[in-house]
């Protein structure tokens, strides 16, 4: 049996690609800092944190190394992942590395850190749809790259008002805000739980506006965790709303007649076992369907329609308070992933509502002589309705 090895036999050696060995070199100079336990190329961090780095794009410009290294980071009450993409760059791969580590230490570690030791915690309120929840933000330091004789600013007090109207039933929540500008070109961009929400920006606007007298590239970032007090008490998970959702849209896209579509609706029922989940499975696919395929403009909000008849009324509240939504939307994304046909994609988004409206609205508008593309409107949110009495928002 080839047990041993012939003598003088090489031996095979794994090799490495270079952004394997920048990653370990980026987590080497974490750890220093971090103290944690370095285990299958992440830090493990204690009360269940994890590290993860990967790296993005590289370039080398005038013997500088740029690079974007993302790094990831997990905990068993993340619905997703803390992602933090971080611009770097050094005369060497050690100084691109620790310059990465340095940044992402300030910027998002020290908020988790503060959350872990419960240090100075900011509490935050909230209260929609007949529920309430209390949770302890922690908020930290301000990344700054480019900045010259401008003192620095908390940049999260720009939205302390609007915070807990996109706080919801989960235990953890994030929010990033990223701000830059070169020139006339400027990204303002504010992130909850890593999904965009482009309402936020407008409470940035002016202050970026401000930095006329900054020349070059020029950013500021800042993160803020906040912590439900209470544990996390909703009755479903998130892999079984992508389950059912998954299960949804490929019924969708061969529906033909109302058995079918009373086929699939029993289906994702049966799947979730709770019919108000359900149904914002079936509602929100065709909307998360016309939102990605059709270019319009859309706001933060969602608005719940109550009562029958003239006693309607409407409730608005966020789309991160609802944790379905962006379940839903990533079972939507991957499925565009596996490139479906037009036939498949427009049998799902003729069902939507925005998409009956937006046609209306073009329609209207070309009999008036006018002539506007989906890209010209702006929809500040998807309205809908679920018929149950103990229908809760979770």
């Amino acid at each position: 049996m080839g047990i041993f090895k012939k003598k003088n036999q090489p031996v095979e050696e794994e090799v490495k690609s270079p952004s394997e060995d920048l990653k370990l070199l980026i987590l080497d100079k974490l750890n220093e800092k971090l103290k944690g336990m370095l285990y299958d190329n992440c830090i493990i961090m204690p009360k269940g944190f994890s590290i993860d780095v990967q790296i993005g794009r590289t370039d080398e410009k005038d013997d500088v190394k740029i690079i974007q290294a993302i790094f990831v980071v997990k905990h068993d009450d993340f619905d997703e992942p803390l992602i933090d993409p971080v611009d770097a760059q050094g005369k060497s791969d050690e100084e691109t590395a620790q310059m990465a580590a340095d940044i992402f230490y300030a910027g998002v570690w020290h908020p988790i850190e503060q959350s872990i030791s419960k240090k100075n915690p900011v509490h935050f309120s909230v209260d929609y749809l007949r529920q309430h929840y209390d949770f302890d933000m922690y908020c930290q330091s301000v990344v700054r790259i480019g900045v010259k004789d401008k003192k620095p600013v908390m940049i999260m007090a720009y939205i302390k008002d609007e915070i807990a109207k996109y706080l919801g039933s989960k235990k953890y929540y994030w929010i990033r805000v990223y701000l830059a500008k070169m020139g006339e070109k400027k990204i303002i961009e504010i992130r909850v739980n890593g999904s965009v929400c482009p309402d936020l920006g407008k409470f940035f606007e002016e202050y970026v506006n401000s930095w006329e007298d900054e020349t070059g590239f020029v950013c500021e970032k800042q993160y803020a965790l906040f912590v439900q007090r209470e544990d996390d008490k909703c009755p479903f998970n998130k892999q079984t709303v992508i389950e059912a959702a998954r299960e949804a849209i490929e019924r969708m896209t061969k529906i033909k007649s109302r058995e079918d579509y009373e086929a699939m609706s029993n289906k994702v029922e049966e799947m979730t076992g709770d019919k108000n989940l359900a149904a914002e499975i079936r509602i929100f696919i065709p909307e998360v369907f016309a939102k990605l395929t059709l270019g319009y403009r859309e706001g933060d909000s969602l608005f719940l329609m109550e009562g029958e008849g003239d006693d309607v009324s409407q409730i608005e509240f966020k789309k991160t308070q609802l944790r379905s939504y962006f379940y839903i939307q990533q079972a939507v994304l991957e499925f565009f992933n596996k490139k479906p046909s037009q036939e498949e994609v427009t049998n799902i988004v003729a069902n939507s509502v925005a998409f009956r409206e937006l046609k209306k609205a073009m329609e209207q508008a070309k009999e008036h002589g006018q002539e506007i593309q989906p890209s010209d409107l702006y929809v500040p949110g998807t309205s809908y309705k679920i018929n149950s009495d103990n229908y809760k928002v979770w």
